[in-house]
């Protein structure tokens, strides 16, 4: 425990801010593991921090990028905003941070490598931007959102992104028809810490495509994956009329 505080103290004079309530810092930081191994303890773990976060972060860099590339549609903004907030890319910036070494996590999750998974890491970022936004306010954390992220923005927007197989399948299926695309968790198995889920992609009332992943945006990032896969593999790129087009995929 020593150590991960001397981790905590090093990720507060990095973010360069004077915590309100530190308590939120450490719930930020408390994974959901350690709260079910130390139930007497009555921790408070870190997702509804994670769900307000989320929500933070996809505004700030959504009027980010509004105000950054006036000529970009609302699709190319769409699809950059997508990058830019994807599993990969937040999971890179909380290796960063060394929010891995932050966390206060059972031990289970933790011989398991808990510390370096992908989804734990994302989901641990986003827990410390709710954090920061209910302790200082918007413009804090907007600072630190633009600070941090600054090379993952940059990569972005200058096409070395991570490739976001839900977007790309949207815009693929769309050439055909306008029908939208869901996606349904199928199936969760596991402890509460580390469970797995299934995805299924749904596309007008049929599936086309299933993933497995440790959160359910990379279960539907990999369902996505397999579906694009298999249509683009087994049907060429649309050619001539839109009606002839959205015949030949009602035929698939």
């Amino acid at each position: 425990m020593h150590k991960t505080s001397m981790y905590i103290a090093k990720l507060q004079r990095r973010l360069g801010i004077s915590w309100t309530d530190p308590a939120l810092l450490y719930q930020a930081l408390t994974h959901s593991s350690c709260a079910h191994e130390n139930r007497h303890l009555a921790l408070t773990h870190n997702q509804r921090l994670e769900f307000l976060g989320d929500a933070v972060l996809e505004l700030v860099i959504s009027e980010y990028l509004y105000n950054t590339y006036p000529k970009r549609s609302e699709g190319e903004l769409t699809k950059l905003r997508a990058a830019v907030v994807c599993e990969p890319s937040l999971a890179k910036v909380a290796k960063e941070l060394n929010l891995g070494q932050c966390l206060r996590m059972g031990r289970g999750e933790e011989r398991s490598g808990g510390r370096e998974r992908p989804s734990i890491l994302a989901d641990a970022f986003e827990a410390l931007l709710g954090a920061v936004y209910l302790d200082k306010g918007l413009e804090v954390v907007r600072q630190i959102i633009l600070k941090e992220m600054a090379v993952i923005i940059k990569d972005v927007t200058e096409g070395r992104l991570e490739r976001d197989f839900k977007t790309e399948l949207q815009e693929y299926l769309q050439q055909y028809s306008p029908d939208p695309v869901n996606y349904v968790i199928i199936k969760e198995e596991g402890p509460d810490h580390d469970k797995i889920f299934t995805a299924a992609v749904i596309y007008r009332g049929k599936e086309i495509g299933q993933g497995v992943g440790h959160s359910k945006k990379e279960a539907e990032q990999r369902a996505a994956k397999e579906a694009l896969g298999s249509i683009t593999l087994n049907k060429p790129k649309p050619r001539g009329s839109r009606r002839r087009d959205r015949k030949n995929i009602s035929r698939k």
